[in-house]
Parts: C-alpha cells; sequence; structure tokens
C-alpha cells in the first residue's frame, strides 16, 4: 500500500515458511492476545509507506501488497529479492512474520540506528547477542547491489534445499547476504523474541496476561480489530470509568467511556483540529465534570437543608422565618426533614 504519503521507508514481510517446529501450522496466523502473529507486525510497520508480504495472499488487518519468491518456498534470501521488487523507499525494515511483542517503537529505533550509524543496516539483537537480520532496517540500495553479486556467484559448496530453477538465490542461506553487509546493532530481547515452536506461543500469551501488559495488549487488540489508529490516554479514561462508577452507578463507567469515544468520532468527522486524541481528552474532561457534579449533588442531599445551601450556593442564605429548610433553593425531597413544629 501507499497510503502513508511521505513515509520515510517501506517494509517487507517474510511470512511464507514452512513452520517445521510447528507441525506445519499456519504460523503467522496463529492468535497471541487474540490478534495473529502477521496483524501483530503488521500494525508495527503501520508508518511504512508501501508494505510488502512475501507469501500466499491471505486476509489481513490492514491492506498490503502481496508478493511470492520464485519458486515458491525458496527461502528467506529469496523471498527478500521478491519483495524488495516491490518497494522504492532508500530505507526498508525487514521483518519475520512470527514476532508477538515487535512495536513500532522498535521499528523507530532501527530506523535511527541506521541513519546515525551509516551503515548499511540495523539489526536487532537476542538475549544471546545473535543478530535477528529479520527484524532489521537496511539501506535499499546496499541490499540490492549485495543481491545481484550473490545471484552471479556460483552455487555455493553447502547443501542447497532446493534445486529447482529459480532467481538463482533458492535455498541459499540469508548469511550470504548479511556477511557482506556494514551493520549497526540495536538490544530489545523483548521484540527480538520469535515464535518457532508451541512453547514460545504458550509464553507469549502467558507475558501479554501479566498485570503490567494486559491493558496496553487489550488497548492495542481492540484497535487492531476495530480499524482505530487514534492513540488516547489509557489513565484518563481509567479515570472517568472510576468517577463514573464511583460517583454515578457501575453501569456508568462503560457507557461513559463509549459515549466520550462516540462524541470524539463525531469531533473527528467534523474535521479540522477537533479531532484525535484531543477531542478524546475534551469529552472526557466534560464528562468527568459532569460525575463530579452529579456526585456533589448526593453528598448535598445528605447534609442539613442549610447546608446544603451553602455548599450549593457557596453563600450563606438567610431564609424568611418560618420557612422550611426543604423550601431553600436544590434541596429535595432527600433531604434532612425539618423538626421545627411551625414550618408550614
Amino acid at each position: 500500500m501507499t497510503a502513508n504519503e511521505g513515509a520515510s521507508y517501506d517494509a517487507v514481510v517474510l511470512a511464507g515458511g514452512g513452520a517445521a517446529r510447528l507441525g506445519g501450522a499456519d504460523k503467522p496466523g496463529v492468535r497471541v492476545g487474540g490478534r495473529a502473529l502477521i496483524d501483530r507486525v503488521l500494525a508495527a510497520c503501520s508508518g511504512a509507506g508501501t508494505t510488502v508480504v512475501v507469501a500466499a495472499p491471505r486476509p489481513t488487518a490492514r491492506p498490503v501488497v502481496w508478493a511470492r519468491e520464485e519458486p515458491p518456498g525458496g527461502g528467506p534470501l529469496a523471498a527478500l529479492d521478491a519483495g524488495l521488487g516491490h518497494t522504492t523507499a532508500e530505507l526498508v525494515v525487514v521483518l519475520s512474520a512470527d514476532l508477538p511483542f515487535l512495536d513500532e517503537r522498535t521499528v523507530r529505533r532501527l530506523l535511527a540506528a541506521l541513519r546515525d550509524s551509516g551503515a548499511d543496516g540495523a539489526v536487532l539483537t537476542d538475549p544471546g547477542g545473535r543478530d535477528q537480520p529479520l527484524v532489521a532496517a537496511y539501506r535499499s540500495a546496499s541490499l540490492r547491489r549485495e543481491i545481484r553479486a550473490i545471484r552471479d556467484l556460483p552455487e555455493a559448496s553447502e547443501s542447497r534445499e532446493v534445486t529447482e530453477a529459480g532467481s538463482g538465490l533458492a535455498g541459499r542461506p540469508l548469511r550470504l547476504l548479511t556477511a557482506r553487509l556494514d551493520l549497526t546493532r540495536v538490544d530489545d530481547p523483548v521484540a527480538a523474541f520469535d515464535c518457532d515452536t508451541w512453547d514460545d506461543i504458550a509464553a507469549a500469551r502467558a507475558r501479554i496476561r501479566e498485570h503490567g501488559h494486559v491493558l496496553d495488549e487489550w488497548i492495542s487488540a481492540v484497535k487492531d480489530e476495530l480499524g482505530i489508529e487514534l492513540d488516547v490516554d489509557t489513565g484518563t479514561l481509567l479515570d472517568l470509568a472510576r468517577d463514573a462508577a464511583h460517583g454515578v452507578a457501575r453501569p456508568a463507567a462503560p457507557l461513559t467511556t463509549f459515549l466520550v469515544g462516540y462524541a470524539a468520532a463525531q469531533a473527528a468527522a467534523r474535521g479540522g483540529t477537533a479531532g484525535g486524541p484531543e477531542a478524546v481528552a475534551e469529552a472526557a474532561r466534560k464528562a468527568a465534570a459532569l460525575a463530579a457534579r452529579w456526585a456533589d449533588e448526593d453528598r448535598q442531599d445528605a447534609m442539613p437543608g442549610a447546608a446544603q445551601a451553602e455548599a450549593a450556593t457557596g453563600a450563606h442564605p438567610q431564609p424568611a422565618s418560618g420557612a422550611a429548610p426543604e423550601a431553600l433553593p436544590h434541596a429535595t425531597p432527600h433531604a434532612t426533614p425539618s423538626t421545627d413544629p411551625d414550618a408550614g
């Protein structure tokens, strides 16, 4: 896709492996936190101008360009070459489709490291310090130059997994490419975690349900499911839900936050600067103030009549002789009854 006009990079996602260690399961489609692994990776590179997925086409959470290596199953080097053919940006992020914890921040870190270093590529390293060439940002020109050189090499002496005629890259290991590049490294052991086995899948699912991660993971999943890209202040919405639950009634919490989102969507539809996170914050502020006023009325109702008037007006009213406290402004039938026998 090319929806992100002016984007500084393109992305190539390799999603066509055989997943032998998963018993041949459709690894990109395995769900972690309710989202397919491939959709989690696509969310991390949503800032790309063009995103190419090298695999057989499948439903995805956002539009992409599809490509296929020749022959299919020809390995990561052939797949990367096929994906590069659909990109035009000077920088390209190359990702595998099995990274449950990759996010936009890590992609930005890789791109920044690449620009600052002047190297051919910036690769993530795993907890053991090993390079992860499929979690990396590269200069497109460097990739194309070295891939052309590898294609012209005589067939390597190492065993070839694929022997059918193809691009000259099929079956050759990715290390033939990375060994020819000047690389800088970025340490991020969490983002480098990939899912090769069912134990890896189970570990990823367990981690996102931990207390410190579950809310962010859930919000990201909901936004992905609903096609929402809006960033909001989760703390503000949680505070609003608490105020509505305590000051009005427990069911008011989800209903109020829904209405705040609806109001923000209406503001965004009107255009201008009214939409976006600012609209959510403004709607939340108004709703929180209303919840506070609502709760304040309950506090007033629990006061004696004169105290109610003082709380409601900020003044010290002087009622006419013989007037009952219930007749004061803002008093309600729930106020404390008068004990004055002359009250009428």
